[in-house]
This record gives structure tokens, sequence and C-alpha cells, in this order.
């Protein structure tokens, strides 16, 4: 878990947070999986929904080696075990997963491999994992954030540690396993990345540090409050933004872009109140150039320590906190991008907290609407391996409506680009911004195509007997 862990499960566990009277919108929680050790433990990280329609994940412990596990899981709950690691081929998996053009599964493993300094590895759909680079510390080690794929097809990523200083890199890597370290950071320009790399429409990534910057101490706690910085594809990086406590301090969770083009993002302590400790955590929006606005400050009543953004199809964005809400096990909140925040669920709702507690990671929204994510403690199964449960998988309907979903979200006209949905049978026009494509539907949760000649940056539209879906994001054409 992230380095405050410990002082966040002080807070949340003793702290009596103040119940608010919050009007919610219309919603479901479900607690979908529940594990149990033999099928993973502690789930950290978020999941990924692929082009066959299930999600895919990792959990930090369990499995048949005891360190953590690759899983499978269907839209309605129904949970696989893909690989369980062993050490050799990594272990203690901390990051989600991203599923790149080629189909496969990417990832990293906080520990093990080779060297034990973790792993970068590619698993195919049904479970075949091949280990691509194990690091040796020189190039990185302990990688807590996962992977994205750029339009040049290479992966890239960053380690917590490690490095020319070891405080962390930047790293690229090919589909092949060819690694190369773009920029090791030296402590003034940000320390500690333990969150994953954004591509933004510039085509540059975009990313943030838990520690470092040009603010020296940070509450007397941390060396330095952490940064915002943006790196180009061949390595040159900029610190956009250092924090100072009071607008946030150990950002964590990878930055969004969304539709309006600039990034949101959240740290996990600091802001304007400090009844947490370390402070609550807050919520910003930052531009590309690098002008911070801190849009909230938590207070534990609405959630502590925030984990990360999704922006959903209804424009808003969606997160949880570690911590705080009504019973101090954490929270999944919706905030505009004015900054208006809403509590939508309170976990640990029920004694022994069978719904999950201590929620880590981003959620996703999956095709069919509804939010997905994973809590590292709670659950239906508490023992000896799991004293205070071994985590559960969850999902959240707030009534949000089917969309489709591109992979990738950019490419030139004439290049191949798969389609994921819901009840995708039947469809019988695939539009680019407008023009139409040909194209072939391979499943209920798939179609194939490529880009029109003609087409322009804009929503892809997918016309079914059900209606017509459109897609989260726009479908960017490059030239």
């Amino acid at each position: 878990m992230s380095r405050f862990n410990s002082g966040m499960k002080a807070c949340g566990a003793f702290l009596l947070w103040a119940t608010a009277a919050i009007a919610l919108p219309s919603q479901t929680f479900t607690t979908l999986h529940s594990f149990d050790n033999t099928d993973g433990t502690n789930p950290f990280a978020g999941l990924v929904q692929a082009t066959n329609g299930n999600f895919y994940g990792t959990t930090t412990e369990g499995g048949a080696n005891g360190d953590g596990t690759v899983f499978k899981m269907t839209p309605s709950g129904t949970l696989t075990t893909l690989h369980s690691f062993g050490g050799a081929d990594g272990g203690c998996p901390e990051a989600g997963l991203v599923q790149a053009t080629d189909g496969n599964l990417y990832g990293t493993t906080f520990l093990g491999g080779a060297n034990g300094f973790g792993t970068v590895f590619k698993i195919t759909q049904s479970g075949t994992l091949t280990t691509l680079h194990s690091f040796d510390y020189t190039d990185g080690y302990l990688s807590e954030a996962g992977l994205v794929q750029a339009t040049d097809g290479n992966l890239y990523g960053t380690t917590e540690g490690g490095g020319a200083n070891g405080f962390g890199t930047v790293f690229k890597i090919t589909p092949s396993g060819t690694l190369t370290t773009l920029h090791s950071f030296g402590g003034t320009d940000g320390s500690c990345p333990e969150a994953g790399l954004v591509r933004a429409t510039d085509g540059n990534f975009y990313g943030s540090t838990t520690e470092g910057g040009a603010n020296g101490s940070c509450n007397n706690t941390l060396d330095g409050c952490g940064t915002v910085f943006k790196i180009t594809p061949s390595g040159m990086l900029t610190t956009l933004h250092s924090f100072d406590f009071t607008d946030g301090a150990a950002p964590f969770g990878t930055l969004v872009q969304a539709g309006n083009g600039n990034l949101y993002g959240t740290t996990q302590v600091g802001g304007a109140n400090n009844n947490c400790g370390y402070g609550c955590g807050t919520v910003f929006k930052i531009t590309l150039s690098g002008t911070l606005t801190m849009l909230h400050s938590f207070d534990g009543t609405d959630g502590a320590y925030p984990n990360g953004l999704v922006q959903a199809t209804d424009g808003d964005f969606y997160g949880t906190t570690e911590a705080g809400g009504a019973n101090g096990q954490g929270s999944v909140f919706k905030i505009t991008p004015s900054g208006i925040l809403t509590r939508l669920y309170t976990f640990c709702s029920q004694s022994g907290c069978p719904d999950g507690e201590y929620p880590v990671d981003e959620l996703a929204q999956a095709s069919n609407g509804n939010l997905y994510g994973t809590a590292y403690y709670g659950g239906a199964n508490i023992n000896s391996s799991c004293p205070y449960g071994c985590g559960t998988v969850f999902s959240l309907s707030v009534g949000l409506g089917p969309f489709v979903e591109t992979l990738p979200t950019s490419r030139m006209v004439g290049a191949a680009v798969k389609i994921l949905g819901t009840n995708l049978t039947g469809a019988t026009s695939v539009t680019f911004n407008g023009t139409a494509a040909t194209f072939t539907v391979i499943s209920k949760s798939l179609i194939t195509t490529s880009v029109p000649a003609g087409a322009t940056t804009g929503t892809v539209q997918v016309v079914t007997p059900d209606g017509t879906l459109s897609s989260n994001v726009p479908f960017r054409v490059t030239p």
C-alpha cells in the first residue's frame, strides 16, 4: 500500500467522522466478489475492461504462492485466477493492467523478478505470462504504477525508486521488452513517482511525484510535498507545479485529461483541513502549462485520502477515498469540474464490512455505464490469512447509460481500431464524427473497424438495435 497508509489507517480507524446529510442520486452498490486468499488477497489496483468485455486486475498477495495474482472477472462477478506470481516472475503487483493494441495485457510488479526489484510483464487474456524486464535498481525499482501505451506502440511508466539518483524514474519499454530510462528524478524536480502517466492530446506525458519539488520539507514529514510534471516522449522533463501542503501534498493516482483539455487529480494529504493529522487530501485541476487550482479539500466527513479520478460519460469525475466517510473506512464520491462534491457511498456499512473497506485506487467506468473498483480489506472472507478480510471487487450504478470505447483513442486514416461495447450484436452503422466506416462485429462486446477516409476528430457512434452508442471520449484522427 502507499507510504502513508500506516498513518491513514490509524486515522481512519480511530477518528469519529461526523455524518453529513447529503442528497444522493439513484444508485445501486453491489459487492461482486470477496477474495479468500486462495484466489488472491488485498487488491491494491483498479480494473481494466478488455475488448472481450471482461475485467482484469491484480492482487498484491495471496494466490497459489502468496505473491499475488492476475485475475479475470465477468461483469456479473465470476472470477478466474489467471496467474499466481512466484517471486522469480515478479511479486506483489500493486499496479493495474493496460490492454495494448496487440490485445495483450501489460503490467508491473512491485517486487520480485531476477533481481528482486520488480518486473514488467505481459499476459494474454487466457493467462500466459511473459516477464519482459526485471529491474536492477540502476534502471529503477518498486514500480507501483500502471503503464500507458503511446501511438508509437511503446509502453511508458514510472518506478518509485532507483535510477541514477535513487529517487525514481520514468521509463519506456517496447512490447518485446527493451527498456529505456527516460528520466531519473533528483529530488528538486520530484521524487518517488507512485502514479502512472497520462498521454495528453499535445503528445506529451503528464504525471506526478509523491515527494520532492521546490518547497523542501513538507509539514515536517516528507522531503517535499510532491510535483506535477510534463515529459516528452524523448525524455525532456518540465516541473509544472510543486505542492506546498496548503494546496495539497503527495499526489496519488494517475492524472486524467478531461474533455476541456485540463488535467485533474488528487493529493492524498494536505489541503485546507488538517483534522486528519496530515491533512485529508484534495482534488485539483491543472492546465497543461501548469496553473493549478485546488477544487476541494476533504474534511473526513466526505472522505479522506483520495486515490485518483475517472471522468465518466456525464462529464463529472468519480473517485474513492481510502478512509473517512460516515464509517471511517472509505467512500465513493462524485465531483463536478467546478468542484462541487457529493459523497455517494460509504464503506463498512454493515458489521464486519462485507462490502469492503479501504479502497485504494481509481474506479473504472465500464461500457455498461457502471463504475467498478476494488477494496483492499473487508469482504465476506475473514480468516487467518486475512484477519481484516481479503478484499473485494464492487460495482456502483449511478444511472449512467452504456457507451462505446475505442482502442486506441487516436489513429491515422486507414489504421485499425477496436470498439468495445455492450450488446453490439446486430450493429448497423459505425461513424467517426459523422463519417461512415466499414466494420465487422466480432462479438457482442467487440467491433473491428478502421479510420475511414475523410474522418475528423470527434465522437465515434455505433447504431445498434437497442439505440445509438457514443464513445466516452472523442476519437482523435492524427496526421
